[in-house]
Protein backbone atom coordinates (compact mmCIF):
# COMPACT_ATOMS: atom_id res chain seq x y z
CA UNK A 1 0.00 0.00 0.00
CA UNK A 2 1.33 3.21 -0.68
CA UNK A 3 2.10 5.57 2.15
CA UNK A 4 1.57 9.27 1.98
CA UNK A 5 2.84 11.95 4.69
CA UNK A 6 0.69 14.82 4.79
CA UNK A 7 2.34 17.71 6.27
CA UNK A 8 0.13 20.88 7.06
CA UNK A 9 -0.75 23.82 9.01
CA UNK A 10 -3.41 23.79 11.66
CA UNK A 11 -5.62 26.79 12.33
CA UNK A 12 -7.23 26.57 16.09
CA UNK A 13 -6.37 23.05 16.46
CA UNK A 14 -8.41 22.35 13.21
CA UNK A 15 -7.11 20.84 9.56
CA UNK A 16 -8.68 23.58 6.49
CA UNK A 17 -11.53 20.99 6.01
CA UNK A 18 -11.17 20.69 1.97
CA UNK A 19 -7.45 19.29 3.04
CA UNK A 20 -9.18 16.40 5.20
CA UNK A 21 -11.86 15.64 2.79
CA UNK A 22 -9.47 15.15 0.15
CA UNK A 23 -7.39 13.21 2.35
CA UNK A 24 -10.32 10.83 3.28
CA UNK A 25 -10.90 10.65 -0.74
CA UNK A 26 -7.34 9.34 -1.30
CA UNK A 27 -8.08 7.16 1.91
CA UNK A 28 -10.98 5.50 -0.36
CA UNK A 29 -8.93 4.66 -2.92
CA UNK A 30 -6.56 2.46 -1.46
CA UNK A 31 -3.71 4.65 -0.01
CA UNK A 32 -2.52 4.92 3.59
CA UNK A 33 -2.17 8.87 5.04
CA UNK A 34 -0.61 10.09 7.89
CA UNK A 35 -0.20 13.64 8.95
CA UNK A 36 2.76 16.24 10.24
CA UNK A 37 1.10 19.55 11.96
CA UNK A 38 2.36 22.31 12.04
CA UNK A 39 1.18 24.38 15.15
CA UNK A 40 2.95 27.41 15.08
CA UNK A 41 2.73 30.71 12.73
CA UNK A 42 5.90 32.25 10.99
CA UNK A 43 8.85 30.46 8.76
CA UNK A 44 10.22 30.01 12.36
CA UNK A 45 7.05 27.71 13.73
CA UNK A 46 7.36 25.51 10.37
CA UNK A 47 11.35 25.29 10.67
CA UNK A 48 10.84 23.91 14.32
CA UNK A 49 8.81 21.07 12.65
CA UNK A 50 12.08 19.34 10.98
CA UNK A 51 13.00 17.47 14.12
CA UNK A 52 9.57 15.83 14.03
CA UNK A 53 8.85 15.17 10.66
CA UNK A 54 12.57 13.19 10.52
CA UNK A 55 11.73 11.18 13.24
CA UNK A 56 8.07 10.85 11.74
CA UNK A 57 9.68 9.55 8.06
CA UNK A 58 12.26 7.15 10.09
CA UNK A 59 8.77 5.33 11.78
CA UNK A 60 6.35 5.50 9.21
CA UNK A 61 8.55 5.70 6.07
CA UNK A 62 6.42 7.36 3.19
CA UNK A 63 6.51 6.87 0.02
CA UNK A 64 5.69 10.53 -0.70
CA UNK A 65 5.10 13.38 1.30
CA UNK A 66 2.12 15.93 -0.02
CA UNK A 67 2.65 19.48 1.23
CA UNK A 68 -0.11 21.92 1.07
CA UNK A 69 1.08 25.13 0.88
CA UNK A 70 4.17 26.40 -0.26
CA UNK A 71 6.05 27.23 3.71
CA UNK A 72 4.84 23.58 4.80
CA UNK A 73 6.48 22.50 1.30
CA UNK A 74 9.58 23.99 2.26
CA UNK A 75 9.60 22.35 5.48
CA UNK A 76 9.04 18.84 3.73
CA UNK A 77 11.50 19.58 1.27
CA UNK A 78 14.72 19.92 4.57
CA UNK A 79 14.71 15.92 3.87
CA UNK A 80 16.34 14.05 1.10
CA UNK A 81 14.11 10.41 2.33
CA UNK A 82 11.11 10.57 0.46
CA UNK A 83 10.03 12.74 -2.73
CA UNK A 84 8.07 15.98 -2.00
CA UNK A 85 4.73 16.93 -3.49
CA UNK A 86 3.33 20.73 -2.83
CA UNK A 87 0.34 22.17 -3.72
CA UNK A 88 -0.37 25.78 -3.14
CA UNK A 89 -3.59 27.04 -2.28
CA UNK A 90 -3.06 30.91 -3.43
CA UNK A 91 -2.08 32.82 -0.36
CA UNK A 92 1.25 31.68 -1.08
CA UNK A 93 1.81 33.05 -4.41
CA UNK A 94 -0.61 36.07 -4.01
CA UNK A 95 1.08 36.97 -0.87
CA UNK A 96 4.36 38.96 -1.71
CA UNK A 97 6.44 38.56 1.96
CA UNK A 98 5.26 34.60 0.88
CA UNK A 99 6.06 34.20 -2.57
CA UNK A 100 9.76 34.10 -2.09
CA UNK A 101 9.50 30.79 -0.30
CA UNK A 102 6.50 29.55 -2.16
CA UNK A 103 9.24 29.78 -4.92
CA UNK A 104 12.10 27.78 -3.52
CA UNK A 105 9.73 25.07 -2.55
CA UNK A 106 8.73 25.01 -5.88
CA UNK A 107 12.25 24.66 -7.03
CA UNK A 108 13.17 21.55 -4.67
CA UNK A 109 9.60 19.79 -4.87
CA UNK A 110 9.53 16.38 -7.60
CA UNK A 111 6.32 18.23 -8.49
CA UNK A 112 3.79 21.28 -7.95
CA UNK A 113 0.20 21.35 -7.71
CA UNK A 114 -1.62 24.79 -8.32
CA UNK A 115 -4.88 25.03 -7.59
CA UNK A 116 -5.86 27.47 -10.41
CA UNK A 117 -4.15 28.32 -14.02
CA UNK A 118 -3.72 31.99 -12.59
CA UNK A 119 -1.59 30.72 -9.75
CA UNK A 120 0.11 28.57 -12.40
CA UNK A 121 1.16 31.52 -14.72
CA UNK A 122 2.52 33.66 -11.56
CA UNK A 123 4.42 30.81 -10.45
CA UNK A 124 6.63 30.66 -13.53
CA UNK A 125 7.27 26.67 -13.20
CA UNK A 126 7.32 25.10 -16.27
CA UNK A 127 7.67 21.71 -15.62
CA UNK A 128 6.17 18.70 -13.64
CA UNK A 129 3.17 20.83 -12.29
CA UNK A 130 -0.50 20.59 -12.99
CA UNK A 131 -3.63 22.78 -12.03
CA UNK A 132 -5.87 20.56 -9.96
CA UNK A 133 -8.50 22.37 -7.94
CA UNK A 134 -9.62 21.48 -4.75
CA UNK A 135 -13.14 19.25 -4.62
CA UNK A 136 -16.31 19.12 -3.27
CA UNK A 137 -17.44 16.84 -1.16
CA UNK A 138 -20.61 16.05 -2.66
CA UNK A 139 -22.02 14.03 -0.28
CA UNK A 140 -22.12 16.83 2.40
CA UNK A 141 -22.60 19.74 0.57
CA UNK A 142 -26.39 18.91 -1.03
CA UNK A 143 -29.29 20.97 -2.12
CA UNK A 144 -32.24 20.46 0.38
CA UNK A 145 -35.51 22.41 1.10
CA UNK A 146 -35.00 26.43 1.03
CA UNK A 147 -37.91 26.59 4.20
CA UNK A 148 -36.58 23.84 5.94
CA UNK A 149 -33.27 25.60 5.88
CA UNK A 150 -34.43 28.76 7.24
CA UNK A 151 -36.21 26.76 10.17
CA UNK A 152 -32.97 24.92 10.86
CA UNK A 153 -31.10 28.42 11.44
CA UNK A 154 -34.15 30.00 13.18
CA UNK A 155 -34.06 32.74 10.00
CA UNK A 156 -36.80 34.80 9.09
CA UNK A 157 -38.89 32.95 6.33
CA UNK A 158 -40.26 36.28 4.73
CA UNK A 159 -36.26 37.97 5.08
CA UNK A 160 -33.72 37.76 2.35
CA UNK A 161 -29.97 36.79 3.03
CA UNK A 162 -26.74 37.19 1.73
CA UNK A 163 -23.60 34.31 3.06
CA UNK A 164 -20.55 36.65 2.79
CA UNK A 165 -17.10 34.52 2.05
CA UNK A 166 -15.48 34.17 5.21
CA UNK A 167 -15.29 36.40 8.50
CA UNK A 168 -15.45 40.12 8.13
CA UNK A 169 -12.13 40.50 10.24
CA UNK A 170 -9.89 38.71 7.14
CA UNK A 171 -8.82 41.65 5.45
CA UNK A 172 -8.19 39.45 2.30
CA UNK A 173 -11.92 38.46 2.00
CA UNK A 174 -12.74 42.43 1.35
CA UNK A 175 -15.73 42.90 3.85
CA UNK A 176 -15.63 46.39 3.45
CA UNK A 177 -17.02 46.41 -0.51
CA UNK A 178 -19.46 43.58 0.72
CA UNK A 179 -20.93 45.73 3.47
CA UNK A 180 -21.23 48.94 1.41
CA UNK A 181 -22.86 47.30 -1.13
CA UNK A 182 -25.22 45.71 0.80
CA UNK A 183 -26.04 48.94 2.36
CA UNK A 184 -27.54 49.60 -1.09
CA UNK A 185 -29.75 46.78 -1.40
CA UNK A 186 -32.56 47.49 0.69
CA UNK A 187 -34.17 44.95 3.17
CA UNK A 188 -31.42 42.46 3.04
CA UNK A 189 -29.09 40.78 5.88
CA UNK A 190 -25.66 40.29 5.01
CA UNK A 191 -24.01 36.83 6.94
CA UNK A 192 -20.96 36.24 7.72
CA UNK A 193 -19.34 32.89 7.45
CA UNK A 194 -17.55 32.33 11.05
CA UNK A 195 -17.62 30.01 13.63
CA UNK A 196 -19.86 27.56 11.72
CA UNK A 197 -19.92 23.78 11.51
CA UNK A 198 -19.31 22.03 8.08
CA UNK A 199 -22.66 20.11 8.47
CA UNK A 200 -24.35 24.42 9.48
CA UNK A 201 -22.60 25.69 6.38
CA UNK A 202 -24.14 23.43 4.24
CA UNK A 203 -27.61 24.87 5.81
CA UNK A 204 -26.45 28.25 5.26
CA UNK A 205 -26.01 28.01 1.48
CA UNK A 206 -28.84 26.36 1.17
CA UNK A 207 -31.40 29.07 3.15
CA UNK A 208 -29.89 32.07 1.76
CA UNK A 209 -30.83 34.11 -1.63
CA UNK A 210 -27.19 34.78 -2.74
CA UNK A 211 -23.86 33.85 -1.82
CA UNK A 212 -21.02 37.05 -2.14
CA UNK A 213 -17.18 36.78 -2.71
CA UNK A 214 -15.10 40.08 -2.80
CA UNK A 215 -12.17 38.94 -1.81
CA UNK A 216 -8.84 40.83 -3.10
CA UNK A 217 -7.09 36.93 -3.97
CA UNK A 218 -7.76 33.88 -4.23
CA UNK A 219 -6.96 30.42 -5.64
CA UNK A 220 -10.15 28.05 -6.37
CA UNK A 221 -12.11 29.48 -3.54
CA UNK A 222 -14.33 26.64 -2.01
CA UNK A 223 -16.88 28.60 -1.14
CA UNK A 224 -17.67 29.21 -4.59
CA UNK A 225 -17.70 25.74 -5.47
CA UNK A 226 -19.69 24.83 -2.48
CA UNK A 227 -22.55 27.09 -3.05
CA UNK A 228 -22.54 25.85 -6.71
CA UNK A 229 -22.99 21.71 -5.13
CA UNK A 230 -26.05 23.18 -3.11
CA UNK A 231 -27.69 25.47 -6.25
CA UNK A 232 -26.76 28.78 -4.51
CA UNK A 233 -26.67 31.64 -6.73
CA UNK A 234 -23.37 33.52 -6.72
CA UNK A 235 -22.10 37.15 -6.90
CA UNK A 236 -18.14 37.16 -7.58
CA UNK A 237 -15.69 39.40 -8.39
CA UNK A 238 -13.36 38.05 -10.95
CA UNK A 239 -11.00 36.52 -8.49
CA UNK A 240 -9.21 33.01 -8.86
CA UNK A 241 -10.93 30.46 -11.15
CA UNK A 242 -14.14 32.32 -10.32
CA UNK A 243 -14.84 33.43 -13.90
CA UNK A 244 -13.97 30.41 -16.09
CA UNK A 245 -15.71 28.11 -13.20
CA UNK A 246 -19.74 29.97 -13.28
CA UNK A 247 -19.56 30.68 -16.99
CA UNK A 248 -22.36 31.22 -18.29
CA UNK A 249 -24.11 29.72 -15.23
CA UNK A 250 -27.81 31.06 -14.87
CA UNK A 251 -28.23 32.68 -11.47
CA UNK A 252 -24.62 33.52 -11.07
CA UNK A 253 -22.60 36.88 -11.63
CA UNK A 254 -19.49 38.77 -11.83
CA UNK A 255 -18.81 41.92 -10.97
CA UNK A 256 -16.27 44.33 -10.91
CA UNK A 257 -15.00 45.84 -7.45
CA UNK A 258 -17.42 48.80 -7.72
CA UNK A 259 -20.02 48.84 -4.96
CA UNK A 260 -22.90 50.04 -7.26
CA UNK A 261 -21.87 46.90 -9.65
CA UNK A 262 -21.79 44.79 -6.60
CA UNK A 263 -25.07 45.93 -5.73
CA UNK A 264 -26.45 45.86 -9.57
CA UNK A 265 -25.58 42.28 -9.62
CA UNK A 266 -27.02 41.63 -6.19
CA UNK A 267 -30.31 42.26 -7.48
CA UNK A 268 -29.76 40.23 -10.77
CA UNK A 269 -29.70 37.36 -8.43
CA UNK A 270 -32.47 38.48 -6.61
CA UNK A 271 -34.49 38.93 -9.09
CA UNK A 272 -33.21 35.77 -10.88
CA UNK A 273 -35.39 33.89 -7.28
CA UNK A 274 -34.57 30.44 -8.35
CA UNK A 275 -31.77 27.98 -7.31
CA UNK A 276 -29.03 27.29 -9.88
CA UNK A 277 -27.21 24.21 -11.67
CA UNK A 278 -23.94 25.04 -9.86
CA UNK A 279 -24.08 21.28 -9.01
CA UNK A 280 -24.48 20.03 -11.92
CA UNK A 281 -21.59 22.44 -13.37
CA UNK A 282 -19.34 20.52 -10.42
CA UNK A 283 -20.10 17.45 -11.89
CA UNK A 284 -19.28 18.55 -15.49
CA UNK A 285 -16.28 20.03 -14.49
CA UNK A 286 -15.52 16.65 -12.27
CA UNK A 287 -14.34 18.94 -9.06
CA UNK A 288 -15.76 16.66 -6.54
CA UNK A 289 -13.62 14.86 -4.00
CA UNK A 290 -13.43 11.50 -5.67
CA UNK A 291 -12.38 12.91 -9.59
CA UNK A 292 -9.79 15.21 -7.74
CA UNK A 293 -8.25 12.60 -5.57
CA UNK A 294 -7.95 10.18 -9.22
CA UNK A 295 -6.27 12.83 -10.89
CA UNK A 296 -3.85 13.57 -7.43
CA UNK A 297 -2.97 9.33 -7.57
CA UNK A 298 -2.28 10.30 -11.36
CA UNK A 299 0.60 12.37 -9.85
CA UNK A 300 1.91 10.04 -7.46
CA UNK A 301 1.69 7.20 -9.98
CA UNK A 302 4.18 9.80 -12.38
CA UNK A 303 6.28 9.73 -9.44
CA UNK A 304 6.17 5.75 -8.15
CA UNK A 305 5.16 4.19 -11.33
CA UNK A 306 5.94 0.73 -10.21
CA UNK A 307 3.94 1.53 -6.78
CA UNK A 308 0.83 -1.21 -6.56
CA UNK A 309 -1.61 1.81 -6.77
CA UNK A 310 -4.82 0.89 -7.77
CA UNK A 311 -6.03 2.44 -11.53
Amino acid sequence: MLRILIVCRIHSGQISPFITEQVNSLKSLGIEVDYILVDQKGLVGYLKKRKDLLNKIKVYRPDIIHAHYGLSGLLANLQKKAPVVTTYHGSDINNRMVFPFSRICMMLSVYNIFVSAKNQKKSGIKKNNLVIPCGVDLNLFVPINKEEAKNKLKLDKNKKYILFAGAFQNQVKNSELAIEAVSMTPDVELLELNGYTREQVVTLMNAVDVALMTSFTEGSPQFIKEAMACNCPIVSVPVGDVPEVIANLEGCYISTYDPSDVAAKLKLAFDFANRTDGRKRIIELKLDTENVAKRILGVYNSIIPNSTLPD
